[in-house]
């Protein structure tokens, strides 16, 4: 018997290669997105449902939960410095929509929320590896949002029996992800327009590069799999990897022999270090990465190829 899936914010980077997956498995799935990030064109030729909408308006959320058992809820206000910047905006789109959200799941019966949390954003600058037990200390508006949400998640799992699963995501990287702020784009798209690519501090800083594809494993994994109520998941690659290290690759991918690197003082908000273990999901659902980094930059870097100009004039 299908599932059918509410994906929000799927008409986005992690959505365009998260809905098909599902698609694949057999899953009826429909979309909410109000195509600010995402866009429907990432789904073109996919068999899924897409709806035009906002998470905040509650009769749309009420609307669009009609028949659906899971609910997969990507839709984010996902920067680091933009939240820096807008505070505000950023706790509407992330917190107050995510408490819409939980609560017409409720109104709904829908049987499990499956939401799209962040590591090193929320723990802030802690001795990585982090995991699951990591006292988070937020050092950005963003990371403090997805706190507030897990906060909600676990307190609507105890309240109301909503079987709620927070996977906190490293930083993912893959097709589909021309609109997004990361270093990973920022550094392709400096290559490709032959512009320097500019690092923030010194490039000792580090991250959790986790490919988009073992990402949406672990997503179906968890939404496929009876967990206890309000599970907390780390779904990382376990590498801890610089930015510097990671600008180098991508240089070695495009097949340049050399990329001029600029350094610009480092920004507030953003952690110096981090990466997570991924032994709680191993041991829960069976989640372990495939894909990379070479492998994984590679794919990425031939996607944006793909796209060539376009890359800079809309949003994919």
């Amino acid at each position: 018997m299908q599932i059918r899936i509410l994906v929000t914010g799927g008409c986005g980077f992690i959505g365009a290669n998260l809905v098909p997956m599902l698609i694949e498995h057999g899953t009826a799935v429909r979309v909410l997105d109000n195509f600010t990030k995402g866009s429907p064109s990432n789904l073109q030729n996919i068999d899924a449902e897409i709806v035009e909408g906002d998470i905040r308006d509650i009769n749309t959320v009420q609307r669009v939960l009609n028949g659906v058992d899971t609910v997969i809820h990507l839709a984010a206000y996902g920067s680091v410095i933009e939240s820096i910047k807008d505070p505000f905006e950023n706790f509407d789109i992330n917190v107050r929509g995510t408490l819409v959200v939980l609560q017409a799941c409720i109104n709904s019966n829908v049987q499990k929320i499956v939401f799209s949390s962040t590591g090193g954003a929320l723990i802030g600058n802690a001795i990585p590896p982090v995991n699951e037990n990591s006292v988070p200390k937020p050092i950005s508006p963003y990371g403090a949002s997805k706190l507030c949400c897990e906060a909600y998640c676990n307190a609507f799992a105890n309240s109301y029996e909503l079987q709620t699963v927070m996977l906190r995501f490293a930083n993912v990287y893959g097709p589909y992800s021309a609109h997004k702020l990361g270093a990973s784009t920022a550094f392709i798209k400096n290559i490709m327009s032959n512009t320097p690519i500019k690092i923030y501090g010194d490039g000792t800083a580090t991250r959790d590069y986790l490919y988009v594809q073992d990402l949406c494993n672990g997503i179906y994994m968890a939404v496929e799999q009876d967990l206890p109520p309000a599970t907390t998941l780390h779904l990382a690659s376990g590498i801890e990897t610089s930015v510097l290290y990671l600008a180098h690759k991508i240089i070695e991918v495009s097949g340049k022999k050399k990329h001029d690197i600029q350094h610009l003082p480092f920004r507030r908000g953003e952690v110096t270090r981090n990466f997570a273990t991924y032994e709680k999901a191993k041991k829960t659902l069976g989640f372990s990465p495939s894909v990379s980094l070479d492998e994984g930059l590679s794919k990425t870097w031939e996607w944006f190829q793909s796209i060539g100009d376009h890359v800079f004039g809309i949003e994919n």
